[in-house]
């Protein structure tokens, strides 16, 4: 009976920190998107006198040309470029790594871990993007983005590859499937919730990143969402209206994601976690 108690109060005291963390703040966002200049200066949790959310969206679109209109197709091309290499090449890396055994095997999984462990270095890769002509350019970034998140990608993968019993290569190779038809045919489909999982992580990471975007593709006609956003906030520091809907849309995206794929992700982190 304490048991049970103990576990009501916690499910409550995590619905409510929940709200507290994450509900609230949103809702302040989207109330103050609403308003008009003058409300939203007070910077209060009220609710608009006048409903001004569409017009503030659209001031917004039409800000510098519809530079955001801009810079959500570079986000959108950066994400899905990026994250569909990840998706590859981690779980052939992955693949290869749980299902052969050579003495190479601890050589790659040091590195792998090196990925995670060692901060990136901004001065040399810049100076490596020059030298490939990838500076300034959406590729070069998404190439970026895929060096520094492939680490975390092929843990998971391998992680979740251990739980795929050998049989299924055993059967497919005795049918005549080569490795790369293995690979495609038979293994590629189990892995669907670690590749919702890393689909949805890498994503938002992804189309959320400033760091990367401002120091490997300054520009406007490279600018990604949060470099907009920081360069809308420093031109409309007193309409926080403004401010506002423009956080309100780049923030939508990703909560879509979240809140479809929430299930998948929980599934596809903690697969591969008592078998190894």
């Amino acid at each position: 009976m304490r048991n049970n108690t103990w576990r009501f109060g916690g499910g409550i005291a995590a619905i409510v920190l929940s709200i507290i963390v994450f509900i609230v703040p949103f809702i302040f966002i989207f109330l103050t998107a609403a308003k008009n200049q003058q409300e939203a200066t007070a910077l209060q949790f009220t609710w608009p006198t006048e409903f001004a959310l569409f017009d503030n969206i659209v001031q917004v679109l039409q800000a510098r040309d519809y530079l955001l209109l801009t810079a959500f197709l570079n986000s959108v091309i950066l994400t899905v470029g990026a994250v569909a290499i990840m998706v590859i090449l981690s779980a052939m890396v992955g693949f290869v790594l749980q299902r052969r055994r050579s003495r190479w095997n601890p050589l790659v999984s040091g590195l792998v871990l090196a990925g995670l462990i060692i901060p990136p270095a901004v001065v040399p890769t810049i100076w490596m993007l020059q030298t490939l002509e990838l500076f300034k350019t959406i590729p070069g970034l998404m190439f970026v983005h895929v060096a520094f998140g492939l680490s975390f990608c092929v843990l998971l993968f391998r992680a979740f590859m251990a739980t795929i019993p050998r049989e299924l290569d055993e059967a497919a190779i005795i049918d005549g499937c080569g490795p790369i038809r293995l690979f495609f045919t038979v293994i590629f489909p189990l892995l669907r919730s670690v590749i919702i999982t890393v689909i949805v992580v890498q994503a938002v990471s992804v189309f959320n990143d400033f760091t990367y975007a401002l120091y490997f593709a300054p520009g406007d006609e490279n600018a990604t969402v949060q470099l907009q956003l920081y360069n809308f906030s420093a031109q409309n520091v007193t309409q926080w209206n403004l401010l506002f809907a423009n956080v309100l849309l780049i923030t939508i995206p990703p909560l879509i994601m979240y809140i479809f794929f929430n299930r998948q992700i929980v599934a596809g982190m903690t697969s591969g976690a008592v078998k190894g």
